[in-house]
């Protein structure tokens, strides 16, 4: 069966290619699964770097004597987690943990780093050329959204969206995990609508621009890049901050795949086409 646009149905010829529709264009299924790799890695590589100094700060400068407001570590005997004034043990987990090789005092577990062992060096190779990558990927996917509509088609959402009676009302759906069925499961909902925006228009901006903050190179060649961050180390919090808020994301993302049908919400992401549930009688 022929492509066809974002939301519309195949050529009615039974029931079942009723409730098929073409979901995702192909643009955004390859940006999709190949930003799915490249952040993983710059992930577990970005964790591998803060092991080497296990702290953030704000203002210009940091070093081991300045109060760090984020810390990780361990006192020989326990592993903790600490936050201005609050510690939470984190023996095992964090700080302090063993695997084959035996115990170790590191902020992340070798499972979570790239690579396993430590080397900073090598953790700064995989970060520095995934980033490449990953800030292309995100301005090429963001000039074709434009460009074929999918931004204003997709993403943007219509001013009746926005009311607050409709926004409480997908609240609540999102809640009582009541998801779209029929026609409504369609389109993104206000609530991805808004989480998707979040994350390409200020998350995804944010963290680039405070990783380049934090190169000295980039720093000699844009200066306002600290001005904006108010610092080196405020730069490197803030970019912590936004590596944090898209893990989680990616959490509640896969959360509610799992819980909306993975098998049907992963084929569309793979073919893109789904299956529209059925509407509940």
């Amino acid at each position: 069966m022929p492509d066809i646009e974002y939301g519309a149905a195949f050529p009615k010829t039974s029931a079942y290619d009723q409730r098929i529709v073409f979901r995702h264009r192909l643009s955004t299924r390859l940006w999709h699964w190949t930003n799915a790799v490249v952040f993983f890695v710059m992930l577990m590589s970005g964790l591998m770097i803060f092991n080497a100094h296990p702290r953030l700060y704000w203002g210009q400068y940091g070093a081991n004597p300045d109060p760090a407001w984020l810390e990780i570590g361990s006192d020989g005997q326990h592993g903790f987690l600490r936050i201005g004034e609050l510690t939470i043990d984190t023996t095992g987990v964090l700080g302090l943990w063993s695997d084959a090789s035996g115990l170790h005092a590191r902020a992340f577990p070798s499972w979570a780093t790239i690579p396993s062992w430590y080397d900073l060096a090598l953790s700064r190779h995989w970060h520095l050329t995934f980033a490449w990558l990953f800030a292309g990927g995100i301005l090429l996917y963001g000039v074709w959204s434009v460009l074929n509509g999918h931004l204003r088609r997709d993403l943007a959402p219509r001013p009746a969206e926005l009311k607050p009676g409709h926004l409480l009302a997908d609240i609540k759906a999102h809640a009582t995990l009541s998801f779209p069925r029929g026609e409504a499961a369609r389109n993104y909902n206000t609530l991805q609508k808004l989480a998707y925006l979040a994350v390409l228009g200020v998350l995804l901006p944010v963290m680039i621009l405070a990783g380049l903050a934090m190169s000295p190179a980039m720093d000699a060649a844009w200066p306002w890049l600290l001005d904006l961050f108010g610092g080196r180390q405020s730069a490197r919090s803030i970019h912590f901050i936004a590596a944090f808020l898209l893990v989680l994301f990616v959490v509640v993302h896969l959360t509610m795949v799992v819980l909306a049908g993975p098998v049907n919400e992963i084929r569309s992401m793979i073919t893109g086409r789904y299956r529209l549930p059925k509407e509940t009688p």
